[in-house]
């Protein structure tokens, strides 16, 4: 199937979810009809009287937000798996039930950290950039040399459902010890023979640091400037988490000194990321769109799942997704 075949597919699936739910008596659909985020301002007018918010990553319902709506919204349903742009206390104080969508988004998630992880490691970017601008001529020894994974030490800072499929792709690449951190060991760790460490120890020993995380008040901010400090110099780090876990700043001033290696980065604080930002001008950072569950497969079934979530609210049934507030 070519791509314009796929594109049509997943339009359709986007389009039957807009069906399904106009078919549902009586459902009146109000669409923003565009890829751009909806208006703060247009988003406060269209919610009024609403019962039911499909929203967006992109969409903070706030309390303002929630106040606008008023006493007839029963549920929220996010088309993602993260919901930090939610207010969960405001939305569990109200009574409104909420949907979300994991899983469904955890093999393309993973496949392109894997994606993202070589790049960096190997510095593809550079290597294309070379190609590109006339670069590339004789063939030298130490030219654009990057990191292998072959006995290697990776460590991933959340071996979730997104951080075991991570470290389930990485395994046959020929890495040597699995380390990981968490609030708690994880028992099926030990099909990829996960050692469950103080994050300490997991950035001073690895190679690779993959963070796979939610992003919580606890994790905000973890990875700063004392964290970047105990790596190895030699060390790669990698983000498809969220960009607040991230102190941009100091992983800046990582990079640029040669604390560490390399960076590669799906998620950022803000998004999209200014052009003007430092971190796009350095060679050892690779950044990515947020990207991570863009597969026309994934998106499409995200869609139907959320659509599934804001009936089953709207009908007082059984939600496929529903978050535990």
């Amino acid at each position: 199937m070519n791509y314009k075949k796929k594109k049509k597919a997943t339009q359709h699936a986007l389009n039957s979810v807009t069906s399904r739910l106009a078919l549902t008596a009586p459902c009146e659909v109000s669409l923003w009809d565009s890829d751009e985020p909806v208006p703060k301002a247009e988003l406060l007018k269209s919610v009024q009287g609403a019962h039911g918010l499909l929203c967006l990553l992109t969409d903070k319902i706030d309390a303002e937000v929630l106040d606008a709506a008023g006493p007839n919204l029963k549920v929220i349903s996010t088309l993602s798996v993260g919901f930090d742009h939610l207010a969960l206390d405001e939305i569990k104080k109200r009574g409104i039930r909420l949907g979300y969508t994991p899983d469904v988004l955890t093999d393309a998630t993973a496949e392109l950290t894997v994606a993202l992880l070589l790049a960096t490691a190997r510095r593809l970017p550079e290597g294309v950039e070379e190609v590109k601008n006339g670069g590339w001529s004789a063939w030298k020894p130490l030219w654009l040399c990057g990191y292998g994974l072959s006995g290697s030490t990776v460590g991933v800072i959340g071996l979730g459902r997104i951080g075991m499929a991570i470290a389930q792709r990485l395994m046959p690449f020929g890495v040597k010890r699995l380390l990981y951190s968490g609030r708690t060991a994880k028992p099926h760790a030990a099909e990829v023979n996960g050692e469950f460490v103080p994050i300490d120890t997991l950035v001073s020993e690895s190679d690779f640091i993959v963070v796979s995380c939610s992003l919580t008040p606890e994790t905000q901010g973890l990875c700063n400037k004392a964290m970047f400090s105990k790596m190895k110099n030699t060390a790669v780090f990698i983000n498809s988490s969220r960009g607040a876990v991230v102190n941009q700043e100091d992983l800046y001033e990582a990079l640029s000194s040669g604390q560490i290696a390399a960076a590669g980065l799906d998620v950022t604080t803000p998004e999209p990321l200014p052009t003007n930002h430092p971190l796009l001008k350095l060679k050892n950072c690779v950044v990515l769109p947020h990207i991570g569950s863009a597969t026309y497969s994934t998106r499409g079934v995200m869609s139907v799942l959320a659509a599934q979530n804001l009936l089953g609210g709207l009908q007082g049934t059984d939600m496929p997704s529903e978050l535990s507030l």
